[in-house]
């Protein structure tokens, strides 16, 4: 992937430098600013970690919840294929004392999620399987009293989405920490920039945009032993009953920002997209490209684009717009009336997230994030709604009324033929 670009208003702040920055921070200074409480509601010092989904992020989020505090070990692996729990078994015997996982605390299949959560010596589970799953891993993981940290985003439909509210609700009954991995909340820039735009600094927010604008990601060519299901698992980015497409999978990153800054969810959205470039079949039936107007109940409005296409120009960042000046969080920016730039303390928000919901656990101090990443996720789940039917559409009826559901029948490898692609003014709203 190239560089992105960021807004051409804004300093030159990239993703990769983010991603540089943040890595630089020094994790052992993140750690003894959070050491651990001895007030550990289970009465142990070790919070015992159990992954579901051994891919990649599976094998980033794993890591950065062992880095982020001491006595934190990963004990479990849940994934849907061998070969996956294999590879991550090989990568984790290299972790030292921060991994612990033996053969009969690995489990492989449809199922596998649900031997997890039931093992009396998990403490904390980390679901980072595709979003469509979530819901359901979700609410097993809090009915066996579980503490949760889930990937954003949380589901693919409103149906998926109603359901994390439920299970959400049932967490907070429960006193278990609830954790997203909406990252650029816990980025100093974000959350610098944030509070002088609630104090006032650039007045009432009137307008703003929101990009991810990237190229095309990985693809496994399919093998002939392969079910429909499987090749689809295994390429879930490019179905959407498995991602929910790239605006809610990928660009639930900026809409989240887009909620966080405005307060909440907007009162309706149109909009747009297509299928252009990525035309084969083997990428599923996804869009490449979204722009969807949000508009909010003071009338503020907030273009969000996004795109992944190989050589287009990139951008990934946000900018809003107020009566005295404009924000760009990303890069710790505001201009106008009254000009700030960030220049304290970095961190990585990739470990913080996890340090916050270890420290949470210990200290018996509950964090719910249930009902902000379902919301950001609907937000995105309504924007590819809109761009599919070519309707405009309100957050009420989506929230309330819609009763898209894209989960199977029965979770099995087997056939599944792919659904055709969306096409505005035929495709149905549901």
């Amino acid at each position: 992937m190239r560089k992105p670009r960021p807004c051409a208003s804004c300093a030159s702040v990239t993703r990769r430098g983010f991603l540089q920055a943040t890595a630089a921070a020094s994790a052992a200074a993140l750690v003894a600013n959070l050491a651990p409480s001895r007030a550990y509601a289970a009465g142990s010092d070790t919070v015992r970690v159990g992954l579901v989904g051994c891919g990649g992020r599976g094998t980033g989020a794993a890591r950065n919840c062992v880095d982020s505090a001491p006595g934190v070990r990963l004990v479990a692996l849940a994934d849907l294929f061998q070969d996956r729990v294999d590879a991550f078994k090989a990568t984790v015997a290299k972790w030292g004392d921060k991994a612990d996982v033996k053969d009969d605390h690995c489990f492989v299949g449809f199922d596998a999620y649900q031997r997890l959560v039931d093992l009396p010596d998990v403490d904390l589970v980390l679901l980072v399987t595709p979003p469509g799953f979530r819901p359901l891993h979700f609410k097993a993981a809090v009915d066996a009293g579980k503490h949760v940290f889930f990937e954003k985003p949380v589901a693919v439909d409103p149906v998926g989405v109603r359901s994390v509210l439920a299970t959400s609700e049932a967490a907070a009954a429960k006193k278990l920490s609830v954790v997203a991995g909406t990252v650029y909340r816990r980025h100093p820039h974000h959350r610098e920039v944030y509070k002088r735009v609630k104090d006032g600094q650039i007045g009432d927010l009137v307008g703003g945009q929101v990009y991810f604008l990237t190229g095309e990601l990985w693809y496994h060519d399919r093998k002939p032993e392969w079910s429909d299901v499987e090749w689809q698992c295994r390429n879930w980015l490019y179905h959407v009953w498995l991602s929910g497409d790239h605006i809610v999978e990928q660009h639930v990153h900026d809409l989240d920002v887009m909620a966080w800054f405005l307060g909440g969810p907007p009162t309706k959205c149109i909009g747009m997209g297509g299928r252009q470039s990525r035309t084969d079949p083997k990428f599923g039936d996804i869009y490449d490209h979204f722009a969807i107007e949000y508009e909010y109940a003071n009338g503020a409005r907030i273009s969000s684009m996004c795109r992944q296409v190989n050589r287009t120009a990139d951008r990934i960042t946000q900018r809003f717009v107020g009566t005295q000046g404009v924000a760009c969080p990303k890069e710790g920016l505001i201009m106008g009336a009254n000009p700030y730039k960030y220049e304290g303390e970095d961190w990585d928000p990739f470990v913080r997230e996890h340090a916050d919901l270890v420290a949470s656990i210990r200290q018996g101090e509950p964090i719910n994030e249930g009902r902000q990443i379902a919301t950001s996720s609907l937000i995105a789940i309504m924007g590819r709604m809109a761009a599919y039917t070519g309707r405009e559409i309100s957050w009420k009826w989506t929230l309330e009324a819609s009763k898209l559901d894209l989960a199977p029948s029965k979770y099995e490898f087997g056939e599944r033929p792919v659904g055709p692609v969306a096409v505005p003014g035929q495709t149905p709203l549901v």
